[in-house]
């Protein structure tokens, strides 16, 4: 399948689709600030119709959606019997049909658990990533295109039946404007003619990371390394009803949120020094020596330099300095605390300022 934006001037295009038009950091305040839109290639789009979808989808994930309304969106965790997260997806229903947006890697296993979970019920799961593409911006920026669906990120709101767990005040991702419209090939082409005429501005893959990750937004295909638990990457807040009925992998997110503490906690790092090669996932984050958890995903910030997500062991220091390995070496990283070690129910955390490096 070929990208209609590498025709785009400056256009760096790769298997995920557009990286970046030659200046991310450019690319980024113009994205956040409604003047640019990001195609986003590695999204797919699956939907369900039928008149059993709403409930459906409530009995099998982590969401309650039975009673959504049509427009409002939220979103869905598909978890494994002990409460992992194996699939994510973002939720919009026009009415007649429920639109779920996926990472395009995960998504035809998704199709494929969805369809052997249909029984008897009235429900025709589909693939719909052949006719329809994604496309990212503001909901001002996304208000004008001919978009049959368009998801609003609640992030990082306290979805009915959530729980935050991030403790900090204002949290990073309070401001944060985005929304995924999904549209049809010609329309997807459009958007594409009108960059390459110059009259729409364009965001690349790595300016949409760049302030995902400011705002501490998990994402399946980084943050879920197959073991994650929602509690450890602060995922209560928008995606798990914590008091509607059973569902695969309930009975774990249960006893996790009132009676214990998630093994592992999502921490936000500013990395040392401007110039060097940032952390790959799965990179090494180091305390005094030893190994204590992993790089999720990393970004160059346009005010706050490099910056990463990492999920560590729960019991690591909340002030402690680590190390974090790069193809160029180790770097130091301060930490910032996202998900407390004592996160619960039952646990009292304190509000925390942030720490800021904007420049």
């Amino acid at each position: 399948m070929s990208d209609p934006f590498a025709a785009v001037p400056g256009a760096v295009v790769d298997d995920e689709g557009l990286v970046h038009v030659g200046s991310p950091h450019r690319e980024q305040r113009d994205l956040a600030a409604g003047r640019a839109l990001a195609p986003l290639a590695s999204r797919a789009v699956l939907t369900v119709t039928g008149p059993d979808r709403l409930s459906w989808l409530d009995s099998i994930t982590s969401q309650a959606l039975t009673a959504l309304e049509p427009a409002a969106s939220t979103e869905l965790l598909v978890l494994d019997p002990q409460g992992h997260v194996e699939h994510a997806a973002a939720v919009v229903d026009d009415g007649e049909v429920t639109w779920l947006i996926v990472d395009r890697s995960r998504a035809q296993a998704l199709l494929t658990w969805l369809t052997r979970m249909r029984f008897r019920l009235r429900v025709d799961p589909q693939d719909a990533s052949e006719t329809h593409r994604v496309v990212a911006g503001t909901a001002a920026a996304v208000a004008g295109l001919r978009a049959a669906a368009v998801w609003h990120d609640p992030w990082p709101g306290i979805a009915a039946g959530g729980w935050g767990y991030a403790a900090v005040d204002p949290h990073p991702g309070a401001e944060r404007d985005w929304a995924e419209a999904i549209v049809d090939v010609a329309e997807y082409e459009r958007i594409a003619d009108a960059a390459a005429a110059g009259e729409q501005p364009l965001a690349g893959l790595i300016a949409a990371e760049a302030l995902r990750v400011a705002a501490w937004r998990p994402r399946a295909d980084r943050e879920a390394d197959g073991r994650t638990l929602p509690h450890e990457v602060d995922w209560l807040r928008t995606a798990v009803h914590l008091d509607k009925g059973c569902y695969r992998g309930q009975e774990t997110v249960a006893k996790v949120h009132n009676l214990g503490h998630p093994p592992r906690r999502l921490v936000a790092l500013q990395l040392d020094g401007s110039d060097g090669t940032l952390p790959a996932p799965g990179a090494d984050v180091a305390l005094d020596g030893e190994i204590v958890g992993a790089v999720t995903s990393a970004a160059r910030h346009f005010e706050e330099g490099p910056i990463a997500l990492a999920l560590i062991k729960r019991t690591t220091p909340v002030d402690a300095t680590l190390v974090v390995t790069t193809d160029d070496g180790t770097v130091a990283a301060a930490q910032e605390t996202i998900v407390p070690p004592d996160a619960g129910r039952t646990a009292a955390v304190p509000r925390l300022p942030r720490l800021s490096r904007r420049r």
